[in-house]
């Protein structure tokens, strides 16, 4: 297959896990080359998603590797011949790739979970509090690449309001919903929606109230996104001064689960949320 110029994290993450296999087996790249009649070039490439790999190579990389987890062999394989081409890839050249990487992950989810302190998760978002949020951007962005961002960030709730929707959890602290992004109509809105959506049956939302003893997690926010198979998660936090980073170690996917069920237990029940939500909207 030929080289990629542009790898998406979907594509890098496919090589990651094979590179997981494969050390895990005790095996160096150049001998899972031969296995499969190639170099360690090529090697190289499959396991950094610059190059793609056959189904049929998956499989037998699996048995070579002694892997017996068959979930997570079927969910590489779909992973290694998936060819959708879906609709974040319209923002190729528009947008940063991690925007149409959130997308992609979104869009492949078995479910999705968010914890916000300062915002309204993003897929909560209105598109006047979408607009307020990336306008506040310095330097402030043009007013184009601003509209980009707001378009294909409502395009992205289809994962939660569409036919298709996925199990969709949120707990959100009361600073998000008290603290006005725009303005005082902007506001009502948005709260106004977060009740709207939390009536769903595939939406969870839950709230942390200021008056809550020994709350000291407000640093972990954070995107979960579930895999096909638990060891395909993904989590997605905001390194200022990085951007955006995807972790997909074992350990760490393992904390960060624990983590928002810590978080989850200490939040109010979701019918009690939603009476909150509601007070503070009339309080506007």
């Amino acid at each position: 297959m030929a080289r990629r110029t542009k790898v998406t994290a979907r594509q890098a993450r496919l090589g990651t896990e094979l590179r997981k296999l494969r050390e895990a087996a005790g095996l160096k790249g150049r001998e899972a080359a031969a296995l499969l009649g190639t170099d360690s070039a090529q090697m190289s490439q499959i396991e950094f998603g610059t190059a793609g790999v056959s189904e049929a190579r998956v499989r037998r990389l699996a048995a070579h590797y002694s892997c017996t987890d068959t979930d997570l062999i079927e969910a590489l394989v779909a992973m290694a011949t998936d060819r959708t081409r879906g609709w974040w890839e319209d923002y190729q050249g528009k947008l940063p790739t991690p925007f149409l990487d959130i997308a992609e992950l979104e869009h492949h989810a078995a479910y999705r979970l968010d914890m916000e302190f300062l915002n309204i998760p993003g897929l909560l978002q209105t598109e006047d509090y979408a607009r307020a949020v990336f306008s506040y951007r310095v330097p402030e962005l043009p007013a184009d690449d601003t509209d980009l961002r707001v378009e294909h960030r409502m395009r992205r709730r289809a994962v939660i309001e569409g036919p298709a929707a996925i199990p969709y959890e949120a707990v959100i602290h009361e600073a998000a919903l008290r603290i006005r992004v725009g303005d005082r109509a902007t506001a009502r809105a948005q709260l106004s929606h977060v009740l709207e959506l939390s009536q769903a049956d595939s939406v969870t939302v839950r709230v942390i109230p200021f008056d809550l003893d020994g709350f000291g997690g407000a640093w972990s926010t954070m995107m979960y996104a579930g895999g096909a198979v638990a060891k395909l998660d993904t989590v997605v936090r905001d390194v200022t001064a990085n951007g955006t980073a995807f972790v997909d170690s074992e350990a760490q996917l393992g904390a960060f689960r624990t983590l928002f069920r810590k978080i989850e237990g200490v939040s109010l029940e979701p019918d009690r949320s939603r009476d909150f939500i509601h007070r503070l909207a009339k309080e506007l």
